[in-house]
């Protein structure tokens, strides 16, 4: 294990926001994880472990020890007639991942593809996009107490997982770190078609009979044509989650805006953030040096020489707009370091 010093994390956030780190290592191994754990410990030093740091925002200097994850590894550990269980890497790219699984022709993920990040930020926030979240093929996961150095076997049930949630955010936020995710794939794929515009992206690629890899090939050209790649704009995709709210709340809002999108779920009524930020005249607003994207008002960037203090300050002020306007709460994705 090799630690660094006064380390500029530009490189290893997708914001591409210029904030150093007192000391900086990376873990490719749960013992090399627990080795630098132990010595943030016996230097009484505070740690932030990043994965692909494309759902973070950092608005400070990092005084601590910033551990980068890098275990890897693919691993078959169970098969049945239908389903295969596989343990991957905290390390893996997320996006490789799903395209791992597409060309092993095991299904559940296609539907997840391009979105930034690793394996092991997937089940924090119960990761989703075009109809599917993690937690719809999650099987287990294991994390390291960063305490007492034991890895724990965490189950479906133990994550509560919830809209971008998980009992990692809440409960046991910043005391575990994952090392490893476990996913329910299927053999027979079940194609999730009914979201968005994939069927429609489909007919226009001439595909009438998709398989999982036309589906992810689908999602993929949409991602693209909306979201900015963050290698070309600092950005960490969807800034804010998608609000619920109540029947009351909605009647109302939707006599002034007949309009308004909405999708009903168990807790109320889901409303479109991007919508929401877009109708209050957000949408491709630039602010200094950075702004709302020009084609998907979900997402704020840095158009290069931002702070993560000025995305905040942007962030905040949309917020208090949409609540102005709406009487609606938007509630960050992004992490605030």
């Amino acid at each position: 294990m090799k630690i660094l010093e006064n380390i500029s994390l530009k490189p290893f956030n997708t914001f591409g926001i210029d904030k150093k780190a007192a000391f900086f290592t990376t873990v490719s191994s749960i013992e090399e994880l627990k080795d630098a754990l132990s010595w943030a410990n016996d230097h009484n030093l505070p740690v932030l472990i990043l994965g692909g740091g494309s759902n973070i925002l950092l608005t400070q200097e990092v005084k601590g020890l910033v551990i980068k994850i890098e275990i890897l590894g693919i691993q078959v550990i169970e098969e049945t007639e239908n389903e295969v269980f596989v343990e991957v890497g905290a390390g893996q790219s997320w996006h490789e991942w799903v395209q791992i699984s597409i060309a092993n022709k095991w299904a559940g993920i296609e539907n997840l593809s391009l979105i930034p990040g690793t394996v092991g930020a997937s089940p924090m926030q119960n990761i989703g996009a075009y109809g599917v979240e993690l937690k719809d093929v999650f099987q287990s996961l294991k994390a390291l107490n960063k305490k007492s150095l034991e890895v724990i076997d965490f189950s479906f049930d133990e994550c509560e997982f919830g809209y971008r949630e998980s009992v990692f955010k809440h409960q046991f936020k910043d005391q575990f770190v994952i090392t490893s995710v476990t996913f329910r794939l299927q053999k027979q794929p079940k194609l999730n078609l009914d979201y968005g515009t994939i069927r429609e992206t489909l007919k226009e690629m001439g595909i009438h009979n998709p398989g999982i890899k036309e589906v992810s090939n689908a999602v993929i050209q949409i991602r693209k044509s909306k979201l900015p790649d963050p290698v070309e704009i600092g950005n960490a995709g969807s800034f804010f989650k998608n609000p619920t709210i109540d029947s009351t709340t909605f009647e109302k809002l939707l006599k002034r805006f007949p309009t308004l999108p909405n999708y009903p779920n168990e807790n109320g009524i889901k409303i479109p953030a991007g919508w929401l930020i877009e109708q209050a005249g957000w949408k491709g607003k630039k602010i200094g040096n950075v702004g709302v994207h020009e084609k998907q008002a979900l997402v704020l960037v840095n158009y290069g020489n931002g702070s993560g203090e000025e995305i905040k300050s942007l962030a905040q002020q949309i917020q208090n707009d949409i609540l102005q306007k709406f009487g609606i709460d938007l509630h960050t994705e992004v992490n605030f370091i």
